[in-house]
C-alpha cells in the first residue's frame, strides 16, 4: 500500500498523490479504460483527505492521464501518451493570473450568494493563518492557498477546487524566488489587506464588492510578482 508523506507542505501534497496514482497507471496495475477507486478509498489508501485526492485527480486530468466523469468517477485514459497533446495552463505568471481572474470571479460571486457560517469560519481561519505567519516573519503561502480553496468550497464548486489549486501552485511556481522573498517583507502585508477586503465582502454577502476585491487582489498580485502594469 502506498502512502503520501504527511509532513509534506500542503501545496505539494496532492502532487505526491498524483505521482503515486500515475505510477500505478504506468505499471499497468490500472489499465486504460478502467475506473479508478472511489475518492474515499484512495484517501484511505494514501493516508490523505478526500480533497487532496480530488486535487490530484484534477491535476492528472490536465495531464491527460485520467478523465473525470460527472457522477461516475475517474477513468484511466486510453490514449497513446506519446501522441497526447499536453494542456497549456499558461507559460507566464501573467497568463496564469488571467486564468485565475476568469475562474475565481465566477467562484466568488457564487460564494457570496451561498455564504454559510461554517464556510466563513474556514475562510476566516485561513485569513488568521496568514496574519500569524506574517507575525512570525514568514510568507503565508499555504494559508493564502487555503483562503482561495475555502472560497471555492463555500461556493459548492468541488469540481473546481483542484483547478483553483493547480492554477495557484503553477502561478507561484512561475515566480522567481527573489520576488517571493521581497513579497514576504512588504508585499505580503499588502496582500493580507486585500484578503481582508475579500473576507469582509463575503461576510456582507455582497457579490459585487467581493468580485471587485478579488479582481483588485489578483491584479495587484500579478504586478507585485511580475512587475507588469
Amino acid at each position: 500500500m502506498l502512502h503520501s508523506d504527511q509532513s509534506a507542505d500542503p501545496p505539494r501534497q496532492y502532487r505526491l498523490v498524483a505521482a503515486q496514482i500515475r505510477a500505478l497507471i504506468d505499471m499497468d496495475r490500472i489499465r486504460p479504460g478502467a475506473r479508478l477507486p472511489p475518492e474515499r478509498e484512495m484517501a484511505q489508501q494514501f493516508g490523505v483527505s478526500r480533497q487532496v485526492v480530488r486535487e490530484a485527480l484534477v491535476a492528472l486530468e490536465f495531464e491527460g492521464e485520467v478523465e473525470i466523469r460527472a457522477s461516475s468517477g475517474a477513468y484511466v485514459c486510453g490514449v497513446d501518451k506519446g501522441n497526447a497533446v499536453q494542456p497549456r495552463l499558461g507559460r507566464s505568471p501573467a497568463e496564469l493570473i488571467q486564468a485565475r481572474v476568469v475562474l475565481e470571479r465566477a467562484i466568488i460571486t457564487l460564494a457570496a450568494s451561498r455564504v454559510s457560517q461554517p464556510g466563513l469560519l474556514r475562510v476566516g481561519a485561513a485569513l488568521q493563518g496568514m496574519r500569524e505567519d506574517l507575525d512570525r516573519g514568514r510568507p503565508p503561502l499555504a494559508a493564502d492557498r487555503q483562503f482561495h480553496l475555502s472560497i471555492a468550497e463555500m461556493a459548492g464548486c468541488d469540481a473546481l477546487i483542484g483547478v483553483v489549486a493547480t492554477l495557484f501552485d503553477r502561478f507561484h511556481s512561475a515566480i522567481p524566488s527573489r520576488h517571493v522573498c521581497d513579497e514576504a517583507l512588504t508585499s505580503w502585508r499588502a496582500a493580507l489587506i486585500e484578503h481582508e477586503a475579500i473576507f469582509q465582502a463575503l461576510k456582507a454577502r455582497d457579490p459585487i464588492t467581493a468580485d471587485a476585491a478579488l479582481c483588485s487582489h489578483l491584479l495587484a498580485a500579478r504586478n507585485r510578482s511580475t512587475g507588469l502594469s
